[in-house]
């Protein structure tokens, strides 16, 4: 996956979401919505997630050192699962409360202060404002993410991708522009209906969909924290090449470890043909390692271990 698309999808999501949080706490201090304020929360988790995906990719580029012999290609995984605990602390646990204040206020009959303000109609206009801000950042991430989906659907793309950053945008992207329909919703039927409790049940609904997305975040970036093989695409490319090479006769086994969302590490063991010339093993596995790069440039370090054919006998 590019790592400039998915830094220039970071990059509009930030500068859209830095804005919009800002009109955002600006209609709440006006008319007091609580759906404006978990929403204004709610961008500016966004805007500290792509702060963090940022900060990773940079991490990233640093060269591997001994105490890191393998570089720091996991800690964009780092970054992602961090967002996702801040969507759902910051974001989804903070609406809920929000909705649990509120409702409190509701019930005991204190002033509504959105019905009371002058300034009541100036949630729907940031609203509307954001909506067309957010889907702007929501067809760049599209956009980015289009030759990298190649044939696979939204959510196959989702759980395959082995870089975060572009799944991580496309999801807060949607889960932005369906809050913002809940705050909608919840300001909107207040204003019609002169009973705050929609506008509770509209910042409940932010809570609940921003936790929903925090959970499937955590989920995907887990596993690439624990460590993915390669797509099995290029586990096919990585053995057919390897099987291919001058003095390959067999695969035995192979494995595969992203490192990065760009770097593979691959050890395999491999049945070479019959002989007593150290020199010809080398010569062997210098041609498997060359047709492995060439087949897969994402591979960083590679291990081939060789053993003489025995056929169709098992090897350890």
């Amino acid at each position: 996956m590019s790592s400039h698309g998915g830094t220039r999808a970071i990059i509009a999501a930030l500068s859209a979401n830095a804005f919009i949080a800002l009109t955002k706490f600006g209609a709440w201090a006006l008319t007091g919505a609580a759906s404006m304020l978990a929403e204004g929360v709610h961008s500016l988790a966004d805007t500290s997630n792509q702060l963090l995906l940022l900060r990773g990719g940079r991490v990233a580029q640093r060269e591997a050192t001994d105490e890191h012999p393998f570089g720091y290609g996991r800690a964009p995984f780092i970054s992602a699962f961090l967002v996702s605990v801040i969507l759902f602390s910051l974001g989804g646990l903070f609406a809920l409360y929000e909705a649990f204040n509120k409702y409190e206020e509701v019930a005991s009959g204190h002033p509504n202060e959105l019905l009371d303000s002058q300034w009541w109609w100036v949630p729907i206009a940031v609203l509307l404002f954001a909506m067309v801000a957010e889907g702007m950042s929501f067809r760049t991430a599209i956009r980015e993410s289009v030759p990298m989906k190649g044939g696979l659907s939204w959510p196959q793309f989702i759980r395959r991708a082995k870089s975060p950053d572009l799944p991580v945008i496309l999801l807060e992207d949607f889960a932005a522009l369906i809050g913002l329909v809940f705050a909608l919703f919840g300001v909107g039927m207040t204003l019609i209906t002169h009973v705050g409790y929609w506008d509770v049940a509209g910042t409940a609904l932010i809570g609940l969909l921003l936790i929903f997305v925090a959970i499937t975040l955590a989920m995907e970036t887990r596993s690439l924290l624990l460590g993915e093989a390669a797509t099995p695409e290029a586990i096919t490319a990585i053995t057919t090449a390897l099987a291919g090479a001058d003095g390959v006769r067999r695969v035995i086994h192979i494995k595969t470890l992203h490192l990065g969302p760009e770097e593979v590490l691959v050890a395999a063991k491999i049945a070479v043909e019959p002989t007593d010339s150290a020199a010809r093993v080398a010569e062997v596995i210098d041609n498997a390692e060359a047709a492995i790069r060439a087949a897969n440039p994402m591979v960083t370090a590679l291990y081939l271990e060789p053993d003489i054919d025995r056929g169709t006998q098992p090897t350890a």
